[in-house]
């Protein structure tokens, strides 16, 4: 009921900062209906995020997940382009080629078994009946429509919520106060239309023997969730869409790093090679952002010579 512990955590999020900020440690903007209106959107987009991530890893093995997830971020670049005049350089590029070429490294032996080895189907559901990396139905593999869905969904969010942010004028504690607070109608909808609340599922993602330990790690992971919801609306709005995008590429390195330094996760010559190769693209494209910070630099002390 992966909608029902989304709710319970934004929920979580929601307490949490209303706390605070009655304990005066922060300050964010009183609930406002117009404010709501504007944001709802967002929110909304969010949870389409969530929802369409989780179906493509019903078909699609996580590193050819990652693989799509990670072009997301061109969209993003080029969506950038027009809506806040950005700019795509030659040198971006080539980090965002080198991201996504990491991603095919570390994902190449489950795409070869996936080719070397295709999913046996039942001929009368067409479902699949041995699982493989990549499960089909019908003979069209629906896990490559859902990807789609996620990676439009995924740009708009990004895009939309910088957009909203200059809009609105939101500060980091009001983008994270309002996303969560918006979300909790939309995620329990969705629960009670698509989640079983029978009795024998509310067992099954709740049993007797831990519950209590299990809400309490619920609780917990929302509490935390306050900084990720934080950091994430900063960095929209500091350094824009698709650094946040690349951040949230780069982030899975030193994940998969400690996999192998910390957790006893094999090394080999794909993982290692797709580790590097990420690291190359976040140098590349942070040499591409500080070249572009010093054109954008240079043009405007041009311009206010000009003006002068």
């Amino acid at each position: 009921m992966n909608f029902l512990l989304l709710a319970i955590q934004s929920a979580v999020c929601v307490l949490v900062v209303w706390s605070v900020k009655r304990a005066g440690v922060i300050n964010f903007r009183d609930f406002d209906m117009n404010d709501a209106k504007a944001w709802w959107p967002i929110s909304t987009l969010l949870v389409a995020v969530i929802y369409t991530g989780s179906k493509a890893l019903q078909f699609l093995s996580i590193p050819v997940y990652t693989i799509f997830k990670n072009l997301t971020i061109i969209l993003i670049a080029y969506g950038e382009v027009f809506m806040f005049n950005g700019n795509v350089t030659g040198l971006t590029l080539v980090s965002f080629a080198l991201m996504v070429g990491s991603s095919i490294i570390a994902a190449w032996a489950d795409i070869s078994a996936a080719f070397t080895n295709p999913p046996d189907l039942d001929p009368t559901t067409g479902l699949e009946v041995v699982a493989g990396p990549i499960s089909t139905i019908g003979g069209l593999n629906a896990g490559y429509v859902w990807m789609a869905a996620n990676c439009l969904a995924s740009a708009a969010y990004v895009l939309f919520m910088r957009k909203r942010i200059k809009v609105t004028g939101f500060k980091d504690w009001d983008s994270m106060f309002y996303n969560n607070l918006l979300s909790i109608p939309v995620l329990v909808v969705a629960s009670l239309v698509i989640e079983d609340w029978g009795t024998e599922s509310l067992s099954r993602n709740f049993p007797e023997s831990n519950r209590f330990l299990l809400l309490f790690a619920i609780a917990f992971s929302g509490a935390a969730a306050v900084f990720i919801g934080y950091s994430t609306a900063w960095c929209v709005r500091v350094c824009g869409s698709t650094t946040y995008s690349m951040v949230g590429a780069l982030n899975k390195l030193p994940v998969a790093a400690s996999g192998i330094l910390f957790f006893g996760d094999k090394a080999s010559f794909g993982n290692v090679s797709a580790i590097g190769v990420g690291g190359v693209a976040g140098i590349v494209y942070a040499v591409a952002k500080t070249n572009q910070a010093k054109v954008d630099a240079a043009n405007k002390a041009r311009a206010a010579g000009g003006r002068a």
